[in-house]
Order: C-alpha cells, then sequence, then structure tokens
C-alpha cells in the first residue's frame, strides 16, 4: 500500500534513536537515557497546586470542548504573561494549542508552500525542518558566531524570493544558547526589511542561568512576530500538552494568519480542557519551584560541562538556558559521522545521547547533544563511562 512521500521523509532524531536502545536493552543491557528533555522523568516533579487544578477541574464537570481558539481565561493570563515580557499582544492574539509543536504545524501549515522556504538558526529543533519538508517546502539553515550572535551576512546571503520565515529558538534547543537584544533586533530588522514572518519559540524563557532572558516583544514594534510558547519545561507538564501561540498585535501584516489559522483550530475542535483550567493556575499560582529548578540545573550544567571539557576528543561550550549541552567531538578516524559516534558509544557503554546531525547537518554534525536534567549521581555515572569510552577509543 502506498505511503505518502512527505510522511516517508519525516525524521526525528530525539525519539527515533530510542529503537536502538530498546534493541540494547533486549540484549539485557541497562540505558542511561540522556537524550530526552523531559524534566517530568527525573526528579522535577509538578507542582501539587497545578495538579490539584487539573484534577479538580476534571471533578467540577470541566471535561466538555471549549472553545476552538481556547479557554478565555487561559488566553487572557497568556496575555498577561507575554505582556509583562514586552510583546504587544491582546487575547484576540492569543491561539492555545495542544503543546508547541501543534502551535507550530498549524504555523508553518500556513505559511509554507511547495518549494518555498524557511531560514531557521542552525543548530536547530528536529520539528521545525520535519514539518517545513512535510509542506513541500526547504529548511535553510544559518549560523550563529561564536559568540551566540547571528550570522548576519550568512542569514541574509540565504534569503532567496521564495524565503517565507525566520524561525528561531531562545534559549535554544540543541545548545541551551541564549539570544540577547542586540541579537534580537538585528533579526527583526531582518525579517522586516525582507518582508518575512519571524517566528519565535521561547518555551525555556524561564530555565536561564547566567543573563536576563529578553523575549522578542522587547524589540518586536509592528515587526510580524509570530511567538511560539507553552507549559511543558517551565511548569513541569510535559505529558499534558499544552502551548500557544500568540501574534504580534502591532503587526498588519499578520492579519491573514490571524484569519486563517484559527481555521485549523477549529477543525481540530479543541485543546484539552481540565489541562487548560490547570494552566490558568501554572501561569498565576506560586512561581516558587521555578527558582529551585533553576538552580538545580544549574550545578548539573557546571558539572557535565566540566567533566566534558576534560575529556580527550570532546570541547562543550557552557549552555545559558534550557537543559540540553551540544558538545564537539573529534571523530578522526574514530568513527564515520556522529551518528556513528552516539550508537557506538550506546553499544558499549549503555549512555544514550542523540546525534548533532539530528539538529542539522550544516552545524549539526560532529557533535552531539546530552540532556542534563538526572540526577547528578547519574550524570557522574554517565560521564565516567563516557570518559572510559573516549579514552578505550583514542587508545
Amino acid at each position: 500500500m502506498k505511503v505518502s512521500d512527505r510522511t516517508n521523509g519525516v525524521e526525528y532524531a530525539i525519539r527515533d534513536i530510542i529503537l536502538h536502545a530498546r534493541k540494547y536493552e533486549s540484549n539485557g543491557g541497562q540505558v542511561i537515557y540522556l537524550n530526552i528533555g523531559d524534566p517530568v522523568k527525573y526528579d522535577f516533579k509538578t507542582p501539587d497546586h497545578i495538579k490539584s487544578a487539573l484534577i479538580n477541574a476534571v471533578k467540577d464537570n470541566k471535561n466538555y470542548y471549549t472553545d476552538s481558539e481556547g479557554l478565555p481565561e487561559l488566553k487572557k493570563a497568556v496575555t498577561e504573561k507575554e505582556s509583562q515580557k514586552g510583546m504587544s499582544v491582546t487575547e484576540d492574539d492569543v491561539l492555545i494549542t495542544n503543546g508547541v509543536s501543534e502551535g507550530l504545524d498549524m504555523i508553518l501549515a500556513s505559511i509554507v508552500d511547495p518549494n518555498s522556504e524557511v531560514l531557521m538558526s542552525g543548530p536547530y529543533y528536529p520539528p521545525y525542518s520535519s514539518y517545513v519538508k512535510f509542506y513541500g517546502g526547504k529548511p535553510v539553515e544559518f549560523r550563529i558566531n561564536e559568540d551566540g550572535r547571528p550570522d548576519l551576512e550568512d542569514l541574509i546571503s540565504k534569503i532567496t524570493p521564495r524565503t517565507r520565515a525566520i524561525c528561531i529558538i531562545s534559549p535554544n534547543n540543541p545548545t541551551g544558547e541564549v539570544f540577547d537584544r542586540k541579537s534580537l533586533q538585528q533579526l527583526i530588522d531582518v525579517a522586516a526589511e525582507h518582508n518575512l514572518y519571524i517566528i519565535t519559540d521561547e518555551i525555556y524563557d524561564k530555565i536561564v542561568f547566567d543573563d536576563q532572558f529578553t523575549g522578542i516583544g522587547k524589540v518586536s514594534k509592528d515587526a510580524p512576530v509570530i511567538l511560539l510558547n507553552g507549559f511543558s519545561k517551565s511548569y513541569l507538564m510535559t505529558g499534558w500538552r499544552c502551548g500557544y501561540v500568540c501574534f504580534n498585535s502591532n503587526a498588519s501584516g499578520l492579519d491573514e494568519l490571524r484569519k486563517n489559522v484559527p481555521k485549523l483550530a477549529r477543525v481540530r475542535i479543541s485543546s484539552n480542557l481540565p489541562v487548560q483550567v490547570a494552566a490558568v493556575e501554572a501561569l498565576r499560582g506560586p512561581q516558587t519551584h521555578i527558582i529551585d529548578m533553576v538552580e538545580k540545573l544549574r550545578k548539573r550544567r557546571d558539572y557535565i560541562v566540566k567533566r566534558l571539557n576534560a575529556m580527550e576528543g570532546i570541547s562543550c561550550r557552557i549552555p545559558h538556558g534550557a537543559f540540553y549541552v551540544f558538545p564537539k567531538v573529534n571523530l578522526d578516524r574514530y568513527w564515520e559521522d556522529d551518528q556513528q559516534f552516539v550508537l557506538d558509544l550506546l553499544s558499549k557503554t549503555g549512555v544514550l545521547t542523540v546525534q548533532g546531525s539530528g539538529f542539522g547537518k550544516a552545524f549539526g554534525s560532529s557533535h552531539f547533544r546530552i540532556v542534563y536534567l538526572p540526577k547528578e549521581e547519574v550524570l557522574e555515572q554517565a560521564m565516567d563511562k563516557l570518559e572510559f569510552f573516549m579514552h578505550e577509543s583514542y587508545k
């Protein structure tokens, strides 16, 4: 039976790699999973007040379809949050989605035609390229400099008449890089000059270690900015799948999207109502768990970066946000590519990471991504195994 070419081409390295881990486990091996950024799988638990809000919503029979665009009270709470970050947004500019991924899908479905192009800072989060390709477009990577700022010359050189949008994630997945105000302003200026949408994913906005986070809303003015955000990471609601899209209310260039994207929301009926009720409590209730979470992650980040940079054949830049490191490995004559490195590491140690080329071959190759969410003793065990693996490989 025929399978569509667009579906056959979909890839998601972060979860595709699990197939190899399952095979390793079926042969009696024990895996240390460092591939998926799910804090709730580790020692970060959904706050009690958020869980209670969900339970109470179900008990209060709030189990029906709500508005396709989202629960009005949640849209209001999102408007409050993003306005505080500097975004010009009204409740009519907010669309609640089943996770950020659904929001991204809706936006790219609405702007990508066959043979159109979408620019994304490399390395990038895999669904960005997968959705672009799914709708017949072409993902094009642009360079981020060593100082964490976009290479404007490289970016501008890759803009063509087919380019539709610039996509960025800050803090970044997989690198943990955080764009400063100047970088955001430069990207806004380029997008405005070339009449491009700018799609910004800020799901890690509260998980920042060294500098104060600057939201793109601070510099958006009347630029066609589309903001993606959600509750999975900072509010530890990964399995609940709740996110949102915000349109810059000052951007007249987004009028057609404001009119058409909600059609996709209506087609899928609505997002999960009890979870939306809990999301209101997440935004308006106590925020102290975030402070504790960031402090824990800071210690784990510092530990893992120190260990990695002490290993032969590995170098690692310090991330400033999120909970990933993206070390570079000297493949030399030992491994054909970064995927072979990751699979070799798994087969010999049981440590599961993700190949860097899964985040874009142009700037991800020769790297691998590690999630540093586990407790220190698990990270220590994983780093000891990796260090031994590198030492044995370089003999």
